[in-house]
């Protein structure tokens, strides 16, 4: 074949990105971008190293991890994921949809390992089915809006006369409208009148505001779906729902850590874990869109005993031989 019609040839075929390890350049780079807060993004930032190194990799040696945390700011975010394209990074590792689908829109070909994507392509263009994505995003789908009705499930239980339930959620994200209604909805069929409370963002003032108003209302506990936003105010809801005695339930494990009175969903730490095998595959590799979304399939239920005490709750035996953990 003839010098020419070899460069027409290649002109016309596909450039395949390819990472440096594969090249067999320089160290290759993780970027880890949570939208939280660094202190709500350290326990799943240690999982996920402790899965790099069950890889056999060695930080700053066999892998390079940029991690960075925007406390609630959408700005800064855009910024870090700018610094980071181009630093360049191999592969981004986005905790929650909310990330997932900032890098997803300011970048055009880096893979993304995600956590918490929905478990279905309904509302959003990451994906366009769970087996079969194509592209580039992969990660894990912890099932937040299909546990709803398990939660509020257990909730009755501890409050059977109960009527009021407050559900403090990121309106902000059309990501999180699906869980909501969910958890609407599966509040509605235990009995409870649902009191939406929305966030637009990480105000202090505003979520002081609604849980007072919940209060006001008859609300005795409150159901916080998880976000960047609600993570990064858990310290406020965990205060201002003690001060007015109304129990947090929460999908997020931290928070019954802190003094929720109840968390129910996936071992979020173990999926970050997991995703270490991801990256570890991407990077000598293999494509994100030829990898698979995984289900969660273990989950925890966490009960605050002394919280329980605090509200003058009791606990029923039943449920306390069902708890994975009890906090005293």
């Amino acid at each position: 074949m003839r010098r020419r019609h070899v460069l027409a040839l290649l002109a016309v075929l596909p450039v395949i990105p390819r990472s440096r390890a594969q090249t067999g350049g320089t160290v290759p780079v993780v970027g880890f971008l949570g939208l939280a807060s660094e202190q709500a993004g350290r326990p799943i930032l240690d999982a996920f190293r402790r899965g790099l190194k069950e890889h056999s990799h060695v930080e700053g040696r066999t892998i390079l991890l940029e991690a960075r945390q925007a406390d609630g700011d959408l700005t800064l975010a855009a910024r870090y994921i700018e610094e980071m394209e181009r630093r360049p990074v191999d592969v981004f590792v986005a905790p929650g949809p909310a990330a997932t689908r900032a890098i997803h829109r300011a970048t055009r070909d880096i893979p993304i390992v995600a956590l918490g994507l929905p478990p279905s392509a309904t509302g959003h263009d990451l994906f366009t089915s769970l087996a079969r994505l194509g592209g580039r995003v992969t990660g894990f789908s912890y099932f937040g809006e299909a546990l709803s009705a398990k939660r509020i499930e257990v909730l009755r239980e501890l409050l059977p006369n109960s009527s009021v339930l407050g559900i403090l959620h990121n309106i902000a994200d059309p990501v999180f409208h699906e869980w909501e209604v969910q958890t609407e909805d599966a509040a509605r069929a235990q009995g409870f009148q649902p009191v939406r409370l929305g966030l637009r963002t990480n105000s202090a003032a505003k979520v002081a505001e609604h849980l007072r108003s919940l209060r006001a209302q008859g609300g005795e506990t409150v159901i916080v779906i998880t976000d960047f936003l609600t993570v990064s105010l858990k310290d406020e809801i965990i205060r201002t729902s003690a001060e007015l005695g109304i129990g947090v339930i929460a999908e997020w494990p931290a928070f019954v850590e802190s003094g929720a009175l109840m968390f129910y969903g996936a071992d979020i730490p173990e999926l970050f874990r997991q995703a270490a095998g991801y990256v570890d595959r991407i990077v000598r590799g293999e494509r994100a869109g030829d990898l698979p979304i995984q289900l969660a399939t273990k989950f925890r239920l966490i009960v605050n005993l002394r919280t329980a005490r605090t509200l003058n709750l009791s606990v029923p035996p039943t449920l306390l031989a069902s708890t994975d953990e009890v906090i005293e």
